[in-house]
């Protein structure tokens, strides 16, 4: 019996390493909000399950020297499939930043308690939106899900750091930041266009009545074109949301895949 648990201990502790360092950086489960104890303890729960899920496919891993690097390779490979995860919930803030630099809320900045960083006014409601539609979507499930398929396709013995060599996975993290900055523009554009138009009709306005105080009256003015677009697009956002989480899944199971293929 104790030859058993000496020869599962460390199997387990490098399940734990990569679900722990998953709920370290990915949304929802890294909020300040959720206790760290309640991290820790589902983090070894689902490992603990993932664990018995796996059987008699467990490799058998000797502690040494060579064991720091395996849980090196586990720590990197959770903070990675979290990094996909945050790249693209994070086009929210990038997008409302945007769009409240055009309407003029640039200025009035909020502190989110989750995160502990500071972001738009505009941004923070966008991914709040973002955030109640994943939950009702159980999208929280689907990453779980996510994760534990994390060890059939880049099981404990994958060939992790030569995967890292050859630059697919650099390559891949680099394609998914560039198209989440794209999905940012996309979503930003009509009210940028928008307010782009409204500049214009702002400038033509200062020549040709210059009696009038274009700065005082523009202010007003895009405030009032960026909220009804806002309100415009509201209804339309289910559908974006629903495109960047399958482009999203698609990244992680590219992920997947590029270590899968070594193996």
């Amino acid at each position: 019996m104790t030859q058993i648990f000496l020869n599962a201990l460390p199997v387990f502790l490098l399940i734990f390493c990569r679900v722990t360092a998953f709920f370290v950086i990915s949304p929802i489960f890294s909020y300040k909000s959720v206790p760290t104890i309640l991290k820790i303890g589902l983090g070894f729960f689902i490992s603990f399950i993932i664990f018995t899920v796996l059987g008699d496919n467990q490799p058998v891993v000797a502690i040494d020297l060579s064991y720091v690097i395996l849980i090196l390779r586990e720590v990197l490979i959770g903070i990675m499939l979290g990094y996909i995860v945050v790249v693209f919930f994070s086009v929210m803030h990038t997008v409302g930043g945007v769009i409240d630099l055009q309407i003029g809320f640039a200025m009035a900045n909020v502190l989110d308690p989750q995160t502990g960083v500071t972001v738009s006014l505009t941004g923070n409601f966008k991914y709040m939106l973002l955030m109640l539609v994943f939950l009702m979507m159980n999208g929280h499930h689907f990453l779980l899900t996510g994760l534990m398929d994390s060890f059939v396709y880049m099981p404990l013995e994958n060939d992790w750091f030569s995967r890292m060599g050859d630059g697919s996975i650099a390559q891949m993290l680099v394609e998914a930041f560039a198209h989440s900055m794209l999905l940012g523009i996309q979503i930003a554009s009509p009210i940028m266009v928008a307010l782009f138009v409204t500049d214009l009709g702002l400038g033509f306005l200062a020549k040709t009545a210059p009696q009038f105080n274009v700065f005082v009256i523009g202010f007003a003015i895009k405030i009032f074109v960026g909220l009804a677009m806002l309100i415009v697009l509201l209804p339309g956002m289910g559908v974006v949301f629903e495109k960047l989480f399958s482009i999203m899944f698609e990244y992680m199971e590219r992920f997947f895949s590029i270590v899968f293929n070594a193996t």
